[in-house]
């Protein structure tokens, strides 16, 4: 299965590690997309728990969580690790130590195979950011190479111009003009 833009987007469910409740019996809830039907969705891929470019990415993104909130959308992210990796790393590292969103888990590879980020050979997943619809569409999608951290303003960028729903030229920003 190929994903394309404007097309659905593909329901999963997997484990997923959920940081603000760790300790608690709900640390490791299962999550479908479906279960944010009705939203926006921020969906990000990242090779592996433990590197180096991804902690950059990951708390870029959670330091954004509350501009994505802000816009009725929920911010997801997945590598090819296990639910346990997710929680080592974070109880490992300063910053993850404080991520407000859910990392889900793909050890079998399932999820990222879906999205077309899964690279075979070498057992990861490509950096790919995905914008799903309320309607669980995908609006919008990059990838990007392993060593290429993406830039989360333009995430949000490319989110405002979709829900104006209107023509937005190059470059376009929150609050200027859009074309008639």
């Amino acid at each position: 299965m190929s994903v394309a833009v404007g097309q659905p987007a593909p329901d999963f469910e997997v484990t997923a590690y959920d940081r603000t409740k760790d300790g608690g019996d709900d640390q490791f809830p299962t999550v479908k997309l479906s279960d944010f039907k009705g939203k926006w969705v921020c969906l990000y891929f990242y090779p592996r728990d433990f590197t180096f470019v991804c902690p950059t990415e990951i708390v870029a993104f959670d330091n954004a969580v509350g501009e994505f909130e802000d816009r009725e959308t929920v911010v997801l992210t997945a590598s090819t690790d296990s639910e346990y990796t997710h929680k080592g790393w974070c109880d490992s590292h300063d910053d993850l130590g404080k991520l407000k969103h859910l990392m889900l888990a793909d050890p079998g590879h399932e999820l990222s195979k879906s999205f077309g980020v899964y690279d075979e050979a070498k057992g990861l997943a490509y950096r790919g950011v995905y914008l799903i619809d309320p309607n669980g569409d995908v609006r919008w999608m990059a990838v990007h190479d392993l060593g290429v951290g993406r830039n989360v303003d333009e995430v949000l960028r490319v989110l405002d111009a979709l829900q104006t729903d209107k023509l937005c030229p190059c470059n376009w920003k929150a609050g200027e003009e859009t074309l008639d």
